[in-house]
C-alpha cells in the first residue's frame, strides 16, 4: 500500500476539485428565493463521457431503487422539488425556486419553476408533483414486498393504509404552480430528504403508460415495471439504451437549465476492479468509481488523478434476530470483540478511513464521542459465547459477489477476513456467497435465514435521522431488531428543532444502539474515484449528487 503522503500527493498533482467537507452540510437551509431560468451554455453539448461503473442498476424508477448504480443515472433523468448546493450541501432550489414553512413545522409551500416540461413534452406542474407523492404515499402492500428498497417508509415512517402513524398527510394544488405539502407532525430534515432522488418528479403520463407500480418485467433478475427500463423526469439527459453491460444516456435538448458540455454518456459496467481500472489505462474510459486499495497503488504510479470523497458511509457487519441464537446479547457482543475493525481498515479501506463505534459520522450533529465499544478481545468473544451457551450452531454468512460499493470496495475479501476472525473465536460460519446483480440486497433486507451479512449504508442527505432512521428506526427484516424505546426516541428526535437538545437525543440514541449490538459498526470509508487527464473537473459530493452537466472537459 503507498502511504498517505503519497496519496495526497498525486491528488494535489492531478488538481481535482475535491468534495467539501460535511461540517458544512449540517445547517437547515433558509427559504432560497430564487427565479426564474438558469442561463444556458451558449454551446451545444457535443462530448461523449465515458464513465465505468461496479455493476448495472438495478432499476431506473428511484422511488423502489435505492442502489448507488440506479441513482447515479436516474439523477440525471429526474429532479426533485430541492437539489442539493454543491459548496454548503444545503437543499437548493431546483424543480421548486423557493419554499415557505408554517411556525408549526407541519405545512410547506413550494413556488414551482415554470415552463419546465417532462422528457415527453407534457407540463410539469403542481398537479404532476402531487400525483408522485399520492403516488408513493399509496404504494399497494404487493409492491412494498416486491420492492424494498422504496425509501418513502424509512423517511415517512408509514403508507396510506397506516395514516395515523405516516408524517405525510397530504399533497394539493392550490395554483398550478403552487404546491402544498402537509405533514402530521414536524419533520425538521424534511427539505434535506427531499434532495433524495427517491423524490425526484416522475411524469406522471409516462408513469400510467409504463404501469410504474406493476412489476411485471425481468432485467437481469430483477423484477421492475416498464416504467423503470424507461424514465421520465425533467432532468438534462434522458435514456437512450439500456444494454448488457452499458446505459446511455443523451443530452436533452430541452432542458431548463445548463445543458454543460456533455451530449452522450455512457455508463459501463466492469464488476471487477481491476477491469475498470485498465479500461480506464487503455482510454476506454474517462473515469470510473469506487477505487480500491489495490488500484490505488497502480493510479499512483501513472500519474492518474484521484478525486477522494469525504466519508459519508458506514460499512457494517448485520446481525439478524430473528436467527433464535443471535436473540441473546451476549453471542452478539461475542461478534463485536471478535471483529478486528483495525485490520479491515488497513487491508481494505483507502487511508483516512476512520474506524465506526457508531452508525452517525464524526461530522454530522448527533454523533456520541462517548458511544460504548467493546473493542477487539478475542479471548472475551470466546468468554461470552460460553457465557451466552452457545453449542456451534450454523451461522449463515451472506455477503455480495461481483460488486464495489463506495461503503464496501472488495467484499469477497473483506467476507474472507471477517471469517477468519469469527471462526478463531468458535463461531460456525456458514459462507453464503450472492451475486450483487441476483438480488443481494433484496435477500439480507428481506426477512429470511441470513444470520450475519456484510453491508453498507451511504449517506443522501446531512442529518442524523438518515443513519439511525431507515436502519433502526422500526423492527426490519435486515436486523430483526426490536426495541421500542429506541423506535420512541428516533421519532421524537426527528421532530425537534436543530439545537442541544436534538443533538443530546441521538448521543442517547447511538449510546443504546451501540450497547445492544443489532449490527456491529466497522467503518467511515473513505470512497474515491479515478478520471483521465481529459477531466478538468469533477462534481464530487460526499452524498453522490453528482450531476454530469457540472462535469468540465478539457478543450
Amino acid at each position: 500500500m503507498p502511504s498517505s503522503t503519497s496519496r495526497r500527493t498525486v491528488i494535489k498533482a492531478g488538481a481535482v476539485l475535491m468534495a467539501l467537507g460535511v461540517t458544512s452540510c449540517t445547517g437547515m437551509p433558509s427559504p432560497s428565493p430564487t427565479s426564474g431560468t438558469p442561463s444556458t451554455t451558449a454551446a451545444e453539448p457535443a462530448a461523449t463521457f465515458n464513465f465505468g461503473t461496479a455493476a448495472q442498476p438495478l432499476g431506473l424508477d428511484p422511488a423502489l431503487s435505492n442502489d448507488v448504480e440506479s441513482q447515479r443515472i436516474t439523477r440525471q433523468i429526474l429532479e426533485g422539488l430541492v437539489g442539493v448546493d454543491q459548496t454548503t450541501g444545503k437543499p437548493t432550489p431546483l424543480l421548486a425556486t423557493e419554499w415557505n414553512e408554517s411556525n408549526d413545522g407541519r405545512t410547506y409551500t413550494f413556488k414551482l419553476r415554470t415552463g419546465v416540461t417532462f422528457q415527453d413534452g407534457t407540463p410539469f406542474n403542481a398537479d404532476a408533483v402531487c400525483t408522485n407523492f399520492n403516488r408513493w404515499f399509496n404504494f399497494p402492500v404487493a409492491l412494498r414486498k416486491q420492492a424494498p428498497g422504496s425509501s418513502f417508509k424509512g423517511v415517512f415512517k408509514a403508507y396510506s393504509d397506516e395514516p395515523g402513524l405516516s408524517i405525510f398527510k397530504s399533497c394539493t394544488a392550490p395554483a398550478p404552480d403552487t404546491v402544498q405539502i402537509d405533514l402530521t407532525q414536524r419533520f425538521t430534515a424534511f427539505l434535506q430528504a427531499l434532495t433524495l432522488p427517491a423524490f425526484a418528479i416522475a411524469s406522471p403520463a409516462a408513469l400510467a403508460s409504463g404501469k410504474a407500480d406493476v412489476l411485471d418485467q425481468n432485467r437481469g433478475g430483477q423484477a421492475m415495471s416498464a416504467f423503470a427500463t424507461n424514465p421520465v423526469g425533467t432532468g438534462p439527459f434522458t435514456l437512450a439504451a439500456w444494454g448488457t453491460d452499458n446505459v446511455t444516456l443523451s443530452s436533452n435538448r430541452n432542458y431548463w437549465g445548463d445543458r454543460g458540455q456533455i451530449a452522450t454518456i455512457n455508463f459501463m459496467a466492469y464488476n471487477h476492479p481491476q477491469t475498470r481500472l485498465q479500461a480506464l489505462l487503455d482510454g476506454t474510459i474517462d473515469g470510473y468509481d469506487a477505487v480500491t486499495v489495490g488500484n490505488f497503488d497502480q493510479l499512483v504510479k501513472r500519474g492518474k488523478q484521484i478525486v477522494q470523497r469525504d466519508p459519508f458511509s458506514v460499512m457494517y457487519v448485520g446481525m439478524n434476530q430473528d436467527v433464535p441464537v443471535l436473540q441473546n446479547q451476549k453471542i452478539r457482543q461475542a461478534v463485536e470483540l471478535a471483529i478486528d475493525k483495525e485490520t479491515l481498515i488497513r487491508k481494505f479501506f483507502i487511508d483516512n478511513t476512520a474506524k465506526a463505534t457508531q452508525f452517525v459520522p464524526p461530522k454530522i450533529s448527533g454523533f456520541n464521542n462517548d458511544a460504548p465499544e467493546l473493542g477487539h478481545d478475542p479471548a472475551k468473544a470466546k468468554d461470552y459465547l460460553k457465557e451466552g451457551g452457545y453449542a456451534g450452531e450454523e451461522l449463515k454468512f451472506y455477503y455480495p459477489l461481483n460488486v464495489t460499493r463506495p461503503y464496501l470496495p472488495t467484499p469477497e475479501k473483506v467476507y474472507a477476513e471477517l471469517s477468519r476472525q469469527l471462526t478463531a473465536v468458535g463461531f460456525n460460519i456458514k459462507p453464503v456467497p450472492v451475486d450483487w446483480s441476483d438480488g443481494y440486497l433484496q435477500k439480507v433486507q428481506s426477512a429470511g435465514d441470513h444470520a450475519l451479512h456484510i453491508l453498507g449504508w451511504n449517506g443522501s442527505y446531512s442529518d442524523a435521522d438518515n443513519f439511525v432512521g431507515p436502519l433502526f428506526g422500526e423492527k426490519n427484516g435486515e436486523f430483526g431488531y426490536q426495541d421500542p424505546q429506541v423506535f420512541s426516541k428516533i421519532n421524537r428526535a426527528r421532530g425537534l428543532p436543530d439545537g442541544k437538545e436534538r443533538d443530546d437525543l441521538y448521543h442517547t440514541i447511538n449510546a443504546q444502539i451501540a450497547a445492544t449490538v443489532p449490527a456491529v459498526p466497522v467503518a467511515f470509508p473513505i470512497s474515491a474515484l479515478a478520471l483521465s487527464d481529459r477531466v478538468q473537473s469533477y462534481p464530487a459530493s460526499p452524498v453522490l449528487n453528482e450531476v454530469f452537466t457540472k462535469v468540465q472537459l478539457k478543450s
